[in-house]
């Protein structure tokens, strides 16, 4: 359903609220029908919230967003989708590795997408967090 509403419905995420809306339906569902989700993103915001300069916000398509000092360094939305931006570089390396796929919307950007469907994920997902909070607080110096 996700997919669906990005791809066909869009245009919903100018009209104000919607997106956050959307994302809370979404994790009101999850507390349902897989509240052992919610469990694991808990797990990764905790976790990413113990690195220095790391705070946490609402990202304006819905979900969590992390930032170091006020730069995003990548966000989850309540489904388990992580997206980060990256180099193109980093992007290609990350895909070939079989560690992220091409972002779930921006296909040719450098945003990937990361799904955390499992415990297993939770690790896989902080460590690419963490690799995008070094390099921007490295950039930061």
């Amino acid at each position: 359903m996700f997919s669906f509403v990005v791809k066909k419905l869009g245009f919903i995420k100018s009209i104000p609220l919607t997106a956050l809306i959307f994302d809370s339906g979404i994790k009101l569902w999850l507390s349902i029908a897989e509240p052992n989700k919610l469990e694991w993103l808990d797990t990764l915001e905790e976790e990413v919230l113990r690195w220095e300069s790391i705070n946490i916000s609402l990202h304006k398509f819905g979900g969590t967003q992390f930032n170091f000092n006020k730069r995003e360094i990548g966000h989850v939305h309540s489904n388990g989708i992580l997206d980060i931006l990256f180099s193109q570089e980093i992007k290609a390396d990350l895909i070939r590795s079989g560690k992220a796929e091409e972002h779930h919307v921006f296909k040719k950007s450098g945003w990937i997408s990361f799904y955390i469907q499992n415990e297993d994920d939770v690790k896989l997902a902080m460590a690419l967090l963490r690799k995008s909070y070094l390099r921007i607080a490295q950039k930061s110096i």
